[in-house]
């Protein structure tokens, strides 16, 4: 029973630090038979995603990938770990500039089993294809994902129950800004 290994692994952690998160991750020894049933379909974003167990300290998603890139974002302030459930995932990693705006730094792909960290602060976007499963366990649970339009040089603080995307729904904009850009400015 996937349900009650999540129950005994998480429900005994208080403060994870990076290490004791990673553990914790892999001792609940995910497999693609114990996440398929929360699988769903998303066809208009980037991945579907599911809330398997939340509480004050940690929480734990699965999220089945489309073949649309998440926006980058960053995790407000938690971090976590990362898991390729199934397939492979191409992990974009970027730094914020002096204005604000992410530049990219570079991508490297995890395969199918493999583990990534996402610290706090920073900023990454994820790619899949069709069959990417990934499981995130984060700590504390991720509120004031900061989600960003690198094309309108724009960021977005989201609501907790958005991904990382541009959100169409307006409840869903927590806070909305406009980026300085060097190459706007030259304009």
């Amino acid at each position: 029973m996937f349900n009650k290994r999540i129950n005994q692994v998480l429900g005994s952690l208080t403060s994870p630090n990076m290490a004791e998160l990673r553990d914790a991750l892999l001792s609940l020894n995910a497999r693609m038979e114990d996440v398929s049933p929360y699988l769903m379909r998303e066809e208009n974003k980037p991945y579907y995603r599911q809330l398997l167990y939340q509480s004050k300290e940690v929480e734990l998603l699965v999220m089945n990938w489309s073949n649309l890139d998440c926006a980058p974002h960053d995790h407000g302030n938690s971090f976590g770990w990362i898991q390729v459930i199934n397939n492979d995932c191409e992990n974009t990693v970027y730094k914020a500039d002096g204005n604000g705006l992410p530049q990219e730094l570079f991508t490297k792909t995890y395969r199918n089993g493999k583990l990534f960290f996402a610290p706090q602060n920073g900023i990454h976007k994820m790619k899949g294809t069709v069959g990417l499963v990934t499981l995130h366990l984060y700590a504390p649970p991720i509120t004031g994902m900061k989600v960003y339009d690198l094309k309108k040089c724009a960021a977005c603080v989201v609501a907790d129950d958005c991904g990382a995307w541009w959100p169409e729904d307006q409840r869903q904009k927590i806070k909305e800004y406009q980026l300085a850009s060097p190459t706007l400015n030259k304009e």
